[in-house]
């Protein structure tokens, strides 16, 4: 666990220094860009409360990928599953309307069930035609992308609006706010403590860690490895759609055109950083809307285009990945040989 924090500590400072380096070159004040950008995501509490809420989406899709890529299937959908469930969500809370008590749990579960229903068509290609899940969830992306552009353009278009989408959902369907605290937020970090616990401190979670590790020796010791795919594509699934329903229901409270921008794919970058450590997603989801958050006081008082904070999340990326097994043998054998001196002095 140290190696692996010293590991992506070393690759984010580096990013941050190349970045910086080539804000220099560009003519740009590196030292007082970095300034603005955290000083205008982590400066205040109203900063830092617009982090947290931007980073439901980067958070649940990126545990998605996690629990996926760390327990066999290569589910890349999340972008579909994220639309798919954002929609399911807006039509209940189109076409129903109940008490918020009750209105807010029917259009989360909605957006889950939207999500892993997405996820399960690649999942039945897979058991039923052994159709490889990392092409079919790619193709399904652009599929939910084209049908939910179609969705909000016609059936569910809002009358007299210029641009395609849906009326706003009901009310009740809204996500309470405490003062400048969204209780989205609430909502990601139960989703996450329920993951957390199913995958570190159940006999299932243990199952598809074992099949993540080494599927044949898992088959082999009798656990029910197609069983347990199906599942994992339906959780992964749902844990997409839900963060789609509450992008909804915490932002434009409607459907709209764009919505999923580039959420569920910085979500599979986070969890690519994360090395699909749980804790670690959850952290790296809420620095990457750090970073996001903060690009646009970077640009406003700095005129950094707030595009470089996608140059330097594209490097960050780039350079943990690349340096993570270098560097991981240089600290084991720095390790190694500091044990070893400890010894010969004792």
């Amino acid at each position: 666990m140290r190696k692996s924090l010293i590991v992506n500590l070393s690759g984010i400072l580096s990013a941050f220094l190349i970045c910086g380096v080539v804000m220099q070159l560009q003519g740009y004040p590196a030292i007082e860009s970095y300034a603005a950008l955290f000083n205008q995501s982590v400066g205040s509490s109203y900063a830092f409360l617009t982090v947290l809420k931007n980073s439901i989406p980067l958070v649940l899709t990126g545990l998605s990928a996690s629990v996926a890529f760390s327990s066999g299937p290569v589910n890349l959908g999340q972008p579909g599953q994220f639309l798919i469930g954002g929609l399911f969500a807006t039509i209940g809370g189109l076409f129903v309307e109940l008490p918020a008590p009750l209105m807010i749990p029917f259009m989360l579960m909605l957006a889950m069930i939207g999500g892993a229903l997405w996820s399960f068509l690649a999942a039945i290609m897979k058991q039923l035609f052994d159709m490889d899940e990392y092409i079919t969830t790619l193709m399904l992306n652009m599929i939910a992308d084209l049908f939910t552009y179609w969705a909000i353009s016609y059936p569910f278009f809002e009358t007299g609006a210029t641009f395609p989408q849906t009326p706003k959902i009901v009310k009740s369907g809204w996500m309470p706010s405490i003062g400048k605290f969204n209780s989205g937020i609430i909502v990601m970090l139960l989703a996450f403590i329920v993951v957390w616990f199913i995958y570190y401190r159940t006999t299932a979670g243990y199952e598809w860690r074992m099949t993540g590790q080494n599927p044949t020796f898992a088959r082999l010791g009798g656990v029910p490895t197609r069983r347990n795919y199906l599942i994992i594509m339906l959780v992964t699934g749902a844990l997409a759609g839900l963060a789609g329903g509450l992008v909804v229901m915490t932002g434009p409270r409607r459907f709209i055109k764009g919505i999923g921008a580039n959420y569920a794919w910085d979500g599979i970058m986070v969890s690519m950083v994360a090395n699909n450590n749980l804790f670690a997603t959850l952290l790296y989801g809420i620095f990457f809307s750090t970073l996001e958050t903060g690009s646009l006081g970077m640009e406003l008082f700095t005129k950094v285009p707030s595009e470089m904070v996608t140059v330097l999340k594209a490097i960050i990326v780039l350079v943990v990945m690349a340096g993570r097994g270098s560097l991981e043998v240089l600290i084991r054998n720095w390790m190694t040989r500091q044990k070893m001196k400890a010894r010969a002095e004792g």
